[in-house]
């Protein structure tokens, strides 16, 4: 966010007020908004010191304070508001409507902020943008969609379906994972258990012997002394990265990207991610499309929906191939997320001028090999929980059978 000084006529006197915004378009109309009187002039300045340390302190405060809509409130809220939008009951009277009913005091919260934005003149999508991180990229998309399309309770009926389709698959994906969460705790406590207990009692016997410990058996020592000397501050020093990460994810859109090509290079998390953007993307392309939207335009509605930024930035070179003249299927295919049987299908239909049943299919596509990645989940972490299970059983094995070994054959030495 830049900062911005408007020189505003009041009751024939000039103030100076300062105030933060994306760019000069958006400070000009900001400051309309805000500012009662008649607005001279409005520049870029230089951010004072004290508005900058608020700034920081309020950015912090927000980071830890935000969170996400649950989403059970979401949903219902959702199509509770597709209802009313149906019933033709305006948007600023439906959206206090529910802020004022829910028991959700974070929703009634954003819905509440929404309606009072939309009063001051902006659109249902641009309201909801201020809270991208408490509703989600998807429920932005959706609902621009559907005032684009002119269908907003279709839109909103649909992303209701989308969104009890994706708790579901959440729902699944613990399931899946419970078994190997439940397995490495037990694997845990009995490590723990181990190192602060059993190993330690090897130490003073070899002391006592002269012998010298297998390495096995030192490194669960060091382990051991790390854990009961430095416990707490391990603990700490873990809650004070967790927090530092989360604030530079909120923050930093470079090492947000980084993070989000990490997990794009991560085994089984690189598919999950890459087949549900693309499910949605295509989805999403393919009603606005059907509702006669300009092919650009289309693009730049369904790419705001993308979560994942290295997959964001890849599909808006797409728009802005297509908006020189490049072809769909060609845009398309330079982005290299797309498979040849894809591309051949998207080729086809530009010819054949169906590209908005074909994106359908392709969305499906997409979905099915994104159910499937789901379904088998638990057979798919099954080899790597197999091999760290091993790793810990032979550490503490070789930890404790090797050292009475070696007693065995420092007391025989002895005698």
């Amino acid at each position: 966010m830049k900062y911005f000084k408007a020189t505003v006529l009041k009751q024939g006197k000039k103030e100076e007020v300062g105030f933060y915004a994306k760019d000069k378009k958006e400070a000009l109309k900001l400051a309309k908004v805000k500012y009662h009187g008649i607005i001279i002039k409005v520049v870029e300045a230089e951010e004072p010191f004290e508005e900058k340390l608020q700034r920081i302190k309020e950015e912090l405060t927000q980071n830890f304070q935000r969170k996400k809509i649950k989403p059970d409130a979401l949903i219902g809220a959702i199509r509770q508001l597709a209802v009313m939008v149906n019933a033709d009951m305006s948007i600023t009277d439906s959206l206090s409507e529910i802020a004022e009913s829910t028991e959700d005091p974070n929703l009634a919260r954003v819905f509440g902020k929404v309606a009072e934005d939309i009063n001051a003149g902006k659109s249902f999508g641009e309201a909801l943008k201020a809270f991208r991180y408490e509703v989600g990229n998807l429920t932005i998309a959706m609902i621009m969609l559907g005032e684009k399309t002119g269908n907003l309770d279709q839109a909103l009926y649909s992303l209701a379906n989308m969104l009890e389709e994706i708790r579901a698959n959440v729902i699944k994906f613990k399931k899946a994972m419970a078994y190997p969460r439940n397995v490495m705790i037990a694997m845990a406590i009995a490590f723990t258990i181990l190192i602060s207990y059993v190993v330690p009692q090897f130490k003073a016997i070899f002391e006592e012997l002269g012998a010298q410990l297998p390495l096995p058996t030192i490194i669960l020592l060091k382990l051991e002394y790390l854990f009961n000397n430095y416990g707490p501050y391990l603990l700490m020093a873990i809650f004070i990265g967790f927090m530092i990460f989360r604030y530079m994810l909120n923050t930093s859109e470079e090492f947000k990207y980084k993070w989000h090509q990490l997990l794009l290079k991560t085994y089984l998390i690189k598919n999950i991610i890459m087949y549900a953007t693309l499910s949605r993307f295509t989805l999403v392309f393919s009603e606005l499309i059907n509702a006669d939207v300009p092919v650009a335009e289309a693009l730049d509605t369904a790419v705001d929906m993308i979560d994942s930024l290295p997959l964001k930035r890849k599909l808006q070179h797409v728009r802005l191939a297509v908006e020189k003249g490049n072809s769909l299927d060609k845009a398309l295919e330079e982005t290299g997320l797309f498979e040849n049987m894809i591309i051949q299908m998207i080729r086809a239909a530009e010819q054949s001028g169906t590209i908005s049943t074909m994106s359908k299919k392709v969305s499906e596509y997409y979905k099915m090999k994104f159910d499937a990645i789901i379904d088998g989940l638990s057979e798919a972490i099954e080899p790597i929980m197999l091999i760290m299970i091993a790793a810990m059983v032979i550490l503490l094995a070789l930890g404790i059978f090797l050292p009475m070994w070696d007693m065995g054959n420092a007391a025989q030495g002895r005698g």
